[in-house]
């Protein structure tokens, strides 16, 4: 049997050791996944380029037993990665934690600065969409980052499947958010349907 592969993609100035990657990665292995969360380039300033390179890099070839998981700037870096995909090559899934096209709050001129780039330079949904099944997009009814008409967006753009969790902010050790059942769920479903 192919041994299906997660790649979890951190967030913006996160780092793989933290809790809910770990915890997520503990699971999955358990089910015998295999499971690679990357060390992102520069996570403090993160660049488009840089992060969508170092993604294709550490995947190599997709296929269908491939499952891609962002969180927050994550997200974004596996949407530009599927929209430059090769026509035909496909991926088995996609879950997304604290998804986003607008943001909020942001703190100072140097986070406005950062983030320009990945909220000005367009995202063409139909590449994304035709090399996955399925998308899930996981959000907090409380995130201050992600405001809530970013629920609609992806509904409208990327045919997301919605899940809304309670106070849970934006997914962080923070947050006091070490698991998330709901992300391992749907990577499990994700990996159900790749079997069909």
């Amino acid at each position: 049997m192919i041994q299906k592969r997660v790649f979890i993609i951190h967030s913006w100035g996160g780092t793989p050791h933290e809790p809910l990657y770990k915890w997520l990665k503990s699971e999955l292995e358990k089910k015998d996944f295999e499971v690679v969360v990357p060390e992102m380039p520069n996570s403090e300033k993160p660049e488009i380029e840089a992060w969508v390179s170092k993604l294709g890099e550490i995947i190599g070839v997709s296929d269908k037993d491939t499952i891609l998981v962002g969180h927050s700037i994550g997200c974004q870096t596996v949407l530009r990665y599927l929209e430059k995909l090769r026509p035909r090559t496909l991926v088995g899934g996609v879950v997304f934690i604290a998804p986003w096209l607008t943001l909020s709050n942001l703190e100072n001129d140097e986070e406005r600065q950062v983030a320009a780039p990945w909220l000005n330079t367009s995202i063409k949904e139909v590449n994304v969409v035709k090399h996955t099944p399925k998308i899930t997009a996981i959000f907090s009814d409380n995130d201050p980052f992600v405001p809530s008409e970013n629920i609609e967006l992806f509904k409208k753009r990327f045919n997301v499947e919605v899940v809304v969790e309670h106070k849970r902010g934006h997914f962080t050790i923070d947050d006091g958010v070490e698991k998330l059942e709901s992300a391992l769920n749907a990577i499990l479903d994700t990996s159900d349907i790749i079997e069909l």
